[in-house]
């Protein structure tokens, strides 16, 4: 099992968390990104560097994710395309994307694209909060525990 990192836009506070738990769990972490990324030196992180454009590190992230790899990612359409290959998907917030939930999510998303193009102001999301953290660090704890248990 791997995690992979939709690192763009993934908050400081959760990579924090994730180098944390890869050291600790021994478990390869890779951020894939646009721009150059500073990690700490482990031999479980790394980071990939991809060129400039619209879904270029979300194509990488699903050219390589393998069935039961872990994708940290608030990105629906990347979501959905992990799901598919058999990954497991969090966003930053600890909420888990599912093959129950993802088809509900892509229609919202469509919707709300819709809406913004026809010039609704729909606003964004919630700034990021010390509650979400703790929310991801519970989640990130619990699905790690249940993975390694499974895969024993």
């Amino acid at each position: 099992m791997r995690i992979w990192v939709d690192a763009d836009a993934c908050p400081g506070a959760i990579k924090e968390i994730l180098f944390r738990a890869a050291e600790r769990l021994k478990v390869s972490l890779t951020l894939v990104a646009n721009k150059a990324l500073r990690t700490p030196p482990s031999p479980y992180i790394r980071t990939i560097q991809v060129p400039a454009g619209f879904d270029v590190a979300d194509d990488r992230i699903v050219s390589e994710v393998l069935a039961g790899d872990l994708v940290i990612t608030a990105d629906i359409p990347l979501a959905a395309a992990a799901i598919a290959k058999g990954g497991i998907v969090m966003d930053p917030r600890g909420e888990r994307f599912t093959p129950d939930n993802i088809e509900e999510r892509l229609a919202l998303r469509s919707f709300m694209e819709e809406m913004r193009s026809s010039g609704v102001q729909t606003g964004g999301p919630a700034p990021f909060s010390a509650r979400d953290q703790k929310a991801f660090a519970d989640q990130l704890d619990k699905l790690m525990h249940q993975l390694m248990r499974d895969a024993s």
